[in-house]
C-alpha cells in the first residue's frame, strides 16, 4: 500500500472517530470544559509515553530539531483551545454549532494552503469559498451573533493542521510534544482543583474516575491517526476528508439530541454543503484529469 493511500486510510478513521465523540463528552458531567480538558491532556500524555515505551520511540522524540518544537508547541495551545471549544460546545447543548465549525474546517484548511503553502485554486474552488462566508452571515444572522463556537474550531484546528504538516514529525513524537507542552499547565489546573476539594476526579465516583482516565486514550487514538495521516497527504485532502466527521456530529446532533434545526440554520448548512460538494468534485475532476495526461507517457515508457 503505497503513502498516500495508507495517510487517507489514517484519515478516514480519525474523522469518523472524531464525528462520534459527542455521545462521549456528556459522560463526563459534572467535569467542567476545563477540567475534563486538563484531564485529556494529561492521560493522553501517559497514553503517548506508554506507546513510546513498546516502540522505543523516546529517540525519535530528541531528535526533532528545536524549529520543529517550536512548531509543534505552537500547535499545542491551538490544540488545547480547541479541545476546550468542543467541550464546552457539546456539554452546552451547542452539537449542532460544533458541527458546522468542522464544516467550515476543510475550507478554512484549504484557503491556508492556497495563502502559506502557495497552493494554487482554481475559480470553482474560489466560488465554493465565497458560498461558505455567505453561510456564515447567514447563520449569524439567525442566531443574532457569529456563530464564534464553530468559527473557533474552524480555524484553531485549520491552523493546527497547517503547523502538523509544516512540521512533517512522525505522529507519536508529534502527540507526545504537544501533551508535555501541555501536561505542566494540565497538572497545575488538577492539582488546585484538589486543593481546592472541587475535583470532579476524586468526589463524583469511582466510575467517573475511570471516564475521565479514559478521556485520554479516546483522545490520543484520533489524534495519532490525524497526525500519520498529515504527514502523508497533502492538505487538500485532508480538507476534503474532513467533513466527514461534523456529518456525524450533526446526526448526533439532530437525531439523538434533539437539537433545534431550523430553516434558517438550514439554509446555511445547505450552503455550506454546497461549497463541499463543489470543491469535491473539482478536487476529483483535476485529479482525473492529470491522470489522464499522464496516460501517454507511461504507455510508452520502456519496459523493465
Amino acid at each position: 500500500m503505497d503513502e498516500t493511500r495508507r495517510g487517507t486510510l489514517y484519515g478516514v478513521a480519525a474523522y469518523a472517530m472524531w464525528g462520534l465523540f459527542p455521545l462521549f463528552w456528556p459522560l463526563l458531567k459534572p467535569s467542567s470544559a476545563i477540567e475534563v480538558l486538563a484531564h485529556r491532556v494529561l492521560w493522553s500524555l501517559l497514553v503517548v509515553v506508554v506507546l513510546l515505551r513498546v516502540t522505543r520511540g523516546f529517540a525519535a522524540v530528541r531528535a526533532v530539531p528545536r524549529a520543529q518544537v517550536q512548531r509543534l508547541a505552537l500547535a499545542a495551545v491551538l490544540l488545547a483551545v480547541n479541545w476546550g471549544t468542543y467541550i464546552y460546545g457539546v456539554n452546552s447543548g451547542q452539537v449542532v454549532e460544533t458541527s458546522l465549525g468542522y464544516f467550515i474546517n476543510p475550507l478554512v484548511s484549504v484557503a491556508l494552503g492556497v495563502v502559506v503553502l502557495g497552493e494554487r485554486l482554481r475559480p470553482v474552488q474560489k466560488a465554493a469559498l465565497v458560498a461558505a462566508v455567505l453561510a456564515v452571515v447567514v447563520l449569524g444572522i439567525e442566531n443574532g451573533r457569529p456563530p464564534y463556537i464553530a468559527l473557533v474550531l474552524a480555524f484553531s484546528f485549520g491552523f493546527y493542521g497547517l503547523l502538523k504538516k509544516q512540521a512533517g514529525v512522525g505522529a507519536v513524537a508529534s502527540l507526545a510534544i504537544e501533551t508535555a507542552v501541555l501536561a505542566p499547565l494540565a497538572a497545575l489546573y488538577v492539582g488546585l482543583l484538589a486543593v481546592r476539594g472541587s475535583s470532579t476526579f476524586a468526589s463524583a465516583g469511582l466510575g467517573h474516575a475511570l471516564l475521565l482516565v479514559a478521556a485520554g486514550l479516546v483522545t490520543a487514538v484520533p489524534l495519532l491517526a490525524f497526525g500519520a495521516a498529515a504527514t502523508r497527504v497533502p492538505l487538500t485532502t485532508l480538507g476534503v476528508l474532513q467533513y466527514l466527521a461534523p456529518t456525524l456530529q450533526l446526526f448526533v446532533g439532530v437525531g439523538l439530541r434533539h437539537e433545534p434545526f431550523g430553516p434558517a440554520r438550514l439554509t446555511g448548512f445547505v450552503l455550506v454543503w454546497i461549497a463541499l460538494a463543489v470543491f469535491t468534485w473539482d478536487l476529483l475532476h483535476e485529479r482525473r484529469r492529470q491522470a489522464a495526461l499522464l496516460l501517454p507517457v507511461e504507455a510508452v515508457a520502456p519496459i523493465g
